[in-house]
Parts: structure tokens; sequence; C-alpha cells
């Protein structure tokens, strides 16, 4: 957050909670230091090379896919009336583009190829990717993204028009940094996740409070097994809610909250019987929370990629935060700023409550496997805080009921809102368990009579999980894409 973002500004601005669009909740971009400094200690390609696929489909554009298409028609109006630089990029026939037709982003040509001449110039490969990183955090990049948040205002959901908070000394002084992944052992597998600055360390939570239960006994997408399941999600997101934020910032007892000790005390909560409807993170008293209403749906901007090489080098990565529809492109850049200051609180006594520099928490949740040390599996998905409940489901199907990764990643979900959302304005929907429709009503009919709050979500709706396994002794890979949405694919070659 921009060291400007404090919880008394938003206040004396009269705001109740932190929007989630404008320019007030822009925080420090810091994808584009995290991917240079890892192609830099880990990649063997030159950037111009990289870079160039990415140069060419922004210049030369892609056929536009139905839930883009969607989407900027839900967002003409206030593209046209609103941000007219996101207009030029995204209507440039003045009307919402339909499916087919191509989309091109000139400005974002434009800018990898500066970006991509940064480096070419710098003389060798280290030399290029620390120029890349001066000419975006301390030079013509970090410059037009805070000159354009001072020069222009930007209406949010409160209907206050403001300009950024961010200056050019809050670009420079960010810098990435690698970090020692959370792990936990399940089934002979050691799963990886991402810090408690993300929701990562929920899926080792339920994976700890799980192995406590013969779920093949309970049989897939049993009654007992899903409400299982989501008793299970209710208590682990119930310590993200109280306890995960920024470890540099906050003290998150990991350790503890992964313990096989804690979990057994928490799997001890689980009423075979009955659905729980209370809010109850570890070591605090219970509470009832209050539903609250629900924001109009929007198909998000996050994206999950995976890829697996020849010699079992893994990446995992769910990119999201450069959202078109919270705040206008940078005119010249090609991107808009990324509003994830809306997951902080305006509570001080909120772990997740706002600091001047700390890092907003995130929902995005990338999943990497090992067995005996050596490369496994990657997998995840795109989905806010359902995420990891989807990627759960798909992970025990693989492991615990001896489905393919196809058959795994296909097979229908459940989900439950029953916790504060992340994104702006936080509602909550308690008891409430969401159900792919090809999931039998009599099963749906059972979780009801424990007590569950049950509703059918759209069929083929929940996530768009993608996969890769890898076996190290033969070289052999096999990956797979849920068909949700008709867009993830899996490709190898």
């Amino acid at each position: 957050a921009p060291m400007a973002a404090s919880i008394d500004w938003f206040k004396e601005q009269g705001y109740p909670m932190i929007p989630e669009d404008g320019f007030t909740p822009a925080c420090v971009p810091g994808a584009f230091d995290a991917w240079m400094m890892t192609l830099n200690e880990y990649g063997t390609m030159d950037l111009p090379r990289i870079l160039e696929p990415a140069i060419r489909i922004a210049t030369n554009g892609f056929p536009l896919y139905p839930t883009l298409a969607g989407f900027l028609k839900n967002l003409q109006k206030r593209f046209q009336d609103e941000w007219s630089s996101t207009a030029s990029i995204y209507l440039p026939k003045g009307r919402a583009p339909i499916v087919g037709e191509l989309q091109r982003n000139p400005d974002w040509a434009r800018t990898l190829t500066q970006v991509a001449e940064e480096y070419q110039g710098a003389g060798s490969r280290s030399s290029g990717f620390d120029a890349v990183r001066k000419y975006y955090y301390d030079g013509p990049i970090a410059e037009t993204m805070v000159r354009f948040m001072e020069t222009t205002t930007c209406r949010d959901v409160y209907g206050k028009e403001n300009h950024g908070l961010m200056t050019l000394e809050d670009m420079s002084r960010y810098h990435a940094s690698f970090e020692d992944s959370v792990s936990v052992d399940y089934k002979g597998l050691t799963v990886h996740k991402c810090g408690p600055w993300t929701q990562g360390p929920v899926f080792l939570q339920m994976l700890r409070i799980l192995e406590g239960y013969d779920l093949k006994v309970m049989g897939h997408n049993s009654v007992e097994y899903i409400h299982t399941l989501i008793e299970t999600m209710k208590l682990a997101f119930a310590d993200r809610e109280q306890y995960y934020a920024d470890p540099e910032f906050e003290a998150v007892p990991m350790d503890r909250l992964l313990s096989k000790e804690y979990a057994a005390e928490r799997r001890a909560l689980i009423d075979p019987n009955k659905a729980c409807i209370l809010h109850r993170p570890g070591g605090f008293e219970p509470t009832m929370l209050e539903e609250s209403g629900q924001k109009p749906w929007f198909e998000g901007d996050t994206v999950h990629l995976e890829a697996v090489d020849h010699d079992g080098n893994m990446l995992s990565a769910t990119p999201s935060g450069g959202w078109l529809r919270t705040s206008p492109i940078v005119p010249g850049l090609g991107f808009p700023m990324g509003t994830r200051a809306q997951f902080m609180h305006l509570d001080p006594n909120h772990v997740e409550c706002l600091k001047p520099g700390k890092r907003p928490s995130t929902t995005l949740t990338p999943s990497l496997v090992t067995r005996d040390k050596k490369p496994y599996m990657v997998f995840g998905t795109p989905g806010g805080d359902k995420q990891d409940q989807w990627t759960l489901q798909f992970f025990l199907n693989y492991l615990e009921f001896g489905m393919n990764i196809q058959e795994a990643l296909d097979a229908p979900t459940a989900h439950t809102s029953h916790f504060p959302a992340s994104f702006w304005p936080h509602t909550v929907k308690p008891g409430e368990v969401g159900l792919e429709p090809r999931i039998p009503v009599s099963i749906g009919e059972g979780l009801s009579k424990k007590g569950h709050k049950v509703i059918y979500s759209k069929p083929w709706s929940h996530g768009r999980c993608l996969a890769i396994r890898y076996d190290p002794v033969s070289g052999l890979m096999c990956g797979g894409a849920s068909p949700r949405t008709g867009e993830p694919y899996a490709l190898g070659w």
C-alpha cells in the first residue's frame, strides 16, 4: 500500500470501507519485478525473446472469447462515459466488440517493446534485468502511472472523485523477494503453498484436518463427504480471517496453525450430523456472522497458468489484479492500476487492517506438489475465495478416489460462502453451500437436513482448474484443463 494510504485518511474522507474501484485502493504493482527477478534467477532465455509472443499478440490481436466479450459489454457505458483511455483500446469501434473480433492493445505492445529495448541496451543478461527494473519502478513507466493519478480523478463505488495516493517514492521503494513456501505432508506427498499474505495456507490447514478421516469410506460426493469438506472449509477460513496477513507487519502463528495437534483440536469441533452456523477461529470465542448483501457478479480478470519442462522444472502462478472494471487504463501503457487495497480493513484491530507499506492479502493461491523432494504436480484456478475450495476437491479426487487428472478436474464440486468475502464489500452468507447441479438433488436434500443452506450454482461454473502431473523417472507429463467456461486448455510438446 502507498505510504500515504492510512486508516485516518480514508475515515477523514468519509469512507466506511476501502472502495473496490478508483485510484485510492491502488497499490504498487509488484508482479513485474517478481517476474523479472524470477527470470533472472532461474531463466535461460533473453528477455526480448520471452516478450516477443506477447508483443506480437498485443500488436496483431487475438480473437475475442465469450467471457471477455460479455465483460466488455457490461462495462461499455462506464468506459464510454468516464474512462476514455480504456474505451480507446477495448471499444475501438465505439462499441463493445463481439466474440471472434480481434482485440488489440497497441499501448501494451509499445510498453513491452520499450522494456525489451532497455534490456538490449544494457549489455549483459544480468544488467538487462537491472535496467528494466529501473525503467519500470524508477523511470518512465512509474512516472507515467503516478502522473496519470496525480492529474486525473476517478469516481469510485461511493461516488467520490479522488486522485491516487501513490508516489514515485512508493514505486522506487518496492523490491520483490523470494520467500520459502509453507507446506505439509499428505499421503506421501508434500504440498507447497505461498505464505499467509495469500490464502494458500488454508489449503494446508484443510488437508491437516481431513487426514483424520477415511474419505474413501465416506464415498465421493456423498452427503457425509461434502458435509465434512464444508465444515473443514469453515474452520480453515475462519482462521484465515483471524490470523492471515503480511507477516512483515503481523505475527502469524503459522507453525501452530499447520500443526497436527491444532488440526486435531479443530477436527474435534466438527459435528458429523449438524452444520455449524457460527464463525469459529481458533483461540477465540465463536461469533454469529450477520448475512450481508451480495454485489453484482462480474467474471473476474484472474488467470491461472502453469508449466513443466523436460527437466521437471515446475511453475504454478495465478496472476491477477489489473482489473479492467475497477480502474482506467493508464494512457500510453496499456494496463490499469490494481486495486488490491480493497482487501484491507479500516478497523485497526483487524489483522488485515490498512497500514502504509503493508501488502494487502490476496486470494491468489497456486499449488505445487513434490514427492521425496522431486517434482510431482502443479495445479490451480481463478476464483477468488473459492480457489482453494475447488482445488482441494480436485486434489482429493485424484489422490483419494483414483481419478485421472481430467476426471478429477471434471467432477462436480461444492463450496461455501460462510465467511467474509475478501473483496469489497466483504459479503457474508452464513451457512450457504453452493453445489454444481450435476450433484444429485438427493445429496442437496441430505445436506439441507444437516442444516446447510443449499443453493445450486449454474452448470459447470465452479472455477477453471488446471493441473500437470510429472513423473521424474520416465519424464512423462500428463496435463488437464477444466472444461468450465470453455476457455482453459492444456498444451504439450
